[in-house]
């Protein structure tokens, strides 16, 4: 009697091991934090906001600051991988190589903030990334509109509203295929960044700063918010990243 009570304990478990007791996760992210220059201090929350997302929305997160981890073998087991304030050049050529199979292979990439302060001289990486950044004025409240609400994490945003960051401005861009979600309205805050004696911007009527695009095979969604620690407690700010990671790591959009 005990062996046959054994059996059908061994067989429930076995059911139901395979029917949710071990779920699988959504998709798999690896989130990068190498910084070979400025230090963002809001790393330590932007991590903790990456894990929380994780665990809400129920997908995979490595987090890592060693580049060893971007080879071809290891990245095999990720759909997406995040770029978190990374800054100067971070990875060899070698790595660069194995980031650039990943793409091609279909995979996603998200950059937040300065993963467009981040590896210049890679012809390759910052046409993904679709502009490099060239400057910020201090941190300041400023009026961002939505451009686009057709893409994920854009539809409970108001169409206009005021936000708290450090405001990037732009090199031109790197490739013609972007599509633009977010833009800063220059005339609500002071752009002029201070260096030295010597005041400097780029006279622009159009401030972009989150964007999305196909790229080589794969896909690159970057915003340039998320500097300061604050940010990652915000809603908004939390569902406009996992929509874009969510884009670049299934291909998933909103349905028209």
């Amino acid at each position: 009697m005990l062996n046959k009570h054994l059996i059908i304990l061994t067989c429930l478990l076995g059911f139901l091991f395979a029917h949710g007791g071990a779920h699988a996760q959504q998709f798999n992210v690896l989130l990068f934090t190498k910084m070979d220059g400025w230090h963002h201090k809001s790393v330590n929350e932007g991590v903790t906001a990456m894990r929380k997302l994780a665990e809400k929305h129920e997908f995979a997160l490595d987090w890592h600051e060693d580049a060893n981890v971007i080879n071809d073998d290891n990245l095999k087991q990720y759909d997406a991988i995040v770029f978190l304030l990374t800054t100067g050049n971070i990875l060899n050529d070698e790595q660069k190589g194995a980031m650039e199979r990943f793409i091609q292979s279909g995979k996603g990439f998200v950059g937040i903030h300065s993963a467009s302060d981040t590896e210049y001289d890679w012809d390759w990486y910052t046409k993904m990334i679709g502009r490099t950044f060239h400057i910020h004025p201090a941190n300041q409240t400023a009026q961002l509109e939505v451009l686009d609400r057709d893409f994920p994490g854009m539809e409970r945003m108001p169409d206009k509203f005021w936000w708290t960051d450090e405001f990037y401005e732009f090199g031109p861009e790197r490739v013609d295929t972007l599509n633009y979600l977010l833009s800063v309205d220059g005339d609500t805050f002071d752009p002029y960044a201070k260096r030295g004696e010597q005041k400097e911007s780029q006279e622009m009527d159009f401030r972009p700063i989150a964007w999305y695009h196909e790229y080589d095979g794969g896909r690159a969604f970057y915003t340039a918010l998320g500097h300061i620690p604050a940010t990652y407690e915000d809603r908004l700010f939390l569902e406009h990243i996992y929509g874009g990671l969510m884009w670049a790591a299934t291909g998933k959009g909103l349905r028209r």
